[in-house]
């Protein structure tokens, strides 16, 4: 843990006021915000969320083609110890084989990036999401399913053949069975495929309905969740409609 969150989270004992208490401290800084409720921080780039949408696509195009940006990582690191400024925020599985920051193109700090195995928007997820709209600016946050996900083909094996798993495993894997039930009904031909899909809507809803913080900004229009699938092959990236 960074120095800053180190002594952030021991003065906070909740989600809600760690992240009050981080906005107060920015507004302190920048004079700039209330310290009635939770401001929502415009980033320095201000980038609006069809835009920041865009980039990502721009992005992944030029990573599908193998037209990535040649790009100096030891340029304007110093910049970055002192500010981050993100102009989105993705919720990804912990797979290794995908790599947010690879598939859409973009450069250290351009990302404001969670990953957890399986996509899920568990508690932590979430508050570091509201973390990354509510105090970084973030205006886009897109949840990044893949194919042939081992999360996803577990919980399948849970629901199908009752499969017990060891150690903290049925906790994760037991979010992502109800996205496994709700493609069962459709009896799909490619459940591994309809149940990736199923969990990145599920992980969308969950984002607004376990987060009045997150809601709000998108009933404000100033936060947009949107859903993707990295394909493993050929590190094309598909929005969902």
């Amino acid at each position: 843990m960074c120095d800053w969150c180190a002594t952030s989270v021991r003065g906070l004992t909740s989600r809600r006021g760690f992240l009050v208490g981080a906005v107060a401290a920015a507004g302190a800084a920048a004079g700039a915000f209330p310290l009635a409720r939770p401001a929502f921080a415009q980033a320095a780039n201000g980038v609006p969320p069809d835009e920041a949408q865009q980039r990502l696509v721009d992005g992944n195009a030029r990573y599908v083609a193998g037209q990535t940006d040649v790009r100096d990582f030891e340029a304007g690191r110093a910049a970055r110890a002192t500010s981050q400024h993100p102009f989105a925020s993705v919720l990804s599985c912990a797979d290794s084989r995908v790599a947010p920051e690879l598939a859409f193109d973009q450069g250290a700090g351009d990302l404001f990036v969670v990953r957890v195995a399986g996509n899920i928007a568990n508690d932590d997820a979430v508050a570091s999401l509201e973390f990354g709209s509510a105090v970084l600016g973030c205006q886009l946050i897109l949840v990044l399913g893949h194919t042939s996900c081992g999360a996803v083909v577990s919980a399948i094996g849970v629901v199908k053949e009752k499969t017990e798993l060891p150690g903290h495993l049925p906790g994760l894997i037991g979010q992502i069975t109800p996205a496994v039930e709700t493609a069962m009904k459709d009896d799909p031909a490619d459940l591994v495929a309809a149940a990736t899909v199923q969990n990145v809507r599920d992980a969308m809803a969950r984002l607004s309905a376990d987060s009045p913080m997150l809601s709000g900004l998108i009933a404000e229009g100033k936060l947009k969740v949107i859903g993707g699938i990295y394909e493993l092959s050929t590190g094309k990236v598909s929005l969902l409609t």
